[in-house]
């Protein structure tokens, strides 16, 4: 109890030397990591119905099991995967500052999203693997977002976060700048493996596989695919942002 009062002194300190700010305007907010009243309105959280395996949100319930075209097409590697959010111009901002501009302050109540929204995945999983970056933009960059995100999620979870079982072999292009979903794939392909000392932290295990977007799913394919043959069990998919396409679309 005694601790439990030193940190909310200790918080309300520091809350007066860096009042929090919303994620989105910096407005001041009341908790550190959230979001004022105007930004959350803007936010389009995907809790509706959705596709039973990639997430896709439907505009109307199609009932439980429904899988979306392009899962029914092409089945994806992973078992599922769920977003927190929809990556459009509201939610944009937040995600490229944690990406790009060194913003990890961010990271604890990005945390807490992910752990809400995929609190059904967590309880099923038994470790907790973030997509990598090459070592080469790693070195660029200083830090790994979605392995800051998977680290965060960890510790709110409880659940170990196996940050080098992952690991990414070919320095590829980035996605966005690639043409088409078919495109994403073949850059993805063979991209990604689980080092030969690492097996014993996937093999039988039910994988949390985190990233901050998915796009079209190609990454997050590529990544399954790697800890399934290295013998994980199953593989699902946390992200807090995904860009929403028509259903006719392939993930």
């Amino acid at each position: 109890m005694l601790q439990s009062g030193l940190k909310r002194a200790g918080r309300s300190a520091l809350d007066f030397v860096y009042p929090p700010l919303c994620v989105g305007c910096r407005a001041l907010v009341a908790e550190p990591g959230s979001l004022c009243a105007e930004c959350w309105s803007k936010i389009e959280f995907l809790d509706g119905p959705c596709c039973t395996c990639c997430g896709l949100p439907f505009d109307l319930d199609p009932g439980p099991g429904t899988r979306c075209a392009g899962c029914l097409t092409e089945p994806p590697s992973f078992d599922s995967a769920r977003a927190v959010m929809r990556y459009d111009d509201d939610s944009r901002g937040p995600i490229l500052a944690l990406k790009h501009a060194d913003r990890l302050d961010l990271v604890p109540g990005f945390a807490r999203w992910l752990d809400r929204a995929g609190r059904d995945l967590l309880d099923e999983i038994d470790v907790i693997v973030a997509v990598p970056l090459h070592p080469s933009r790693l070195w660029w960059r200083r830090y790994n977002q979605s392995a800051e995100l998977a680290r965060g999620l960890g510790r709110l979870a409880a659940k170990p976060f196996a940050h080098q079982a992952l690991a990414r072999l070919r320095a590829t292009p980035s996605q966005g700048e690639m043409p088409s979903a078919k495109a994403r794939k073949r850059n993805m392909r063979g991209a990604f493996q689980v080092p030969a000392r690492r097996r014993g932290e996937v093999d039988g295990r039910s994988i949390l596989l985190v990233d901050d977007v998915l796009t079209t799913g190609a990454t997050v394919d590529a990544c399954a695919r790697a800890l399934k043959r290295a013998g994980a069990a199953k593989v699902h998919v946390l992200a807090l942002a995904r860009v929403v396409r028509p259903l006719t679309s392939s993930i």
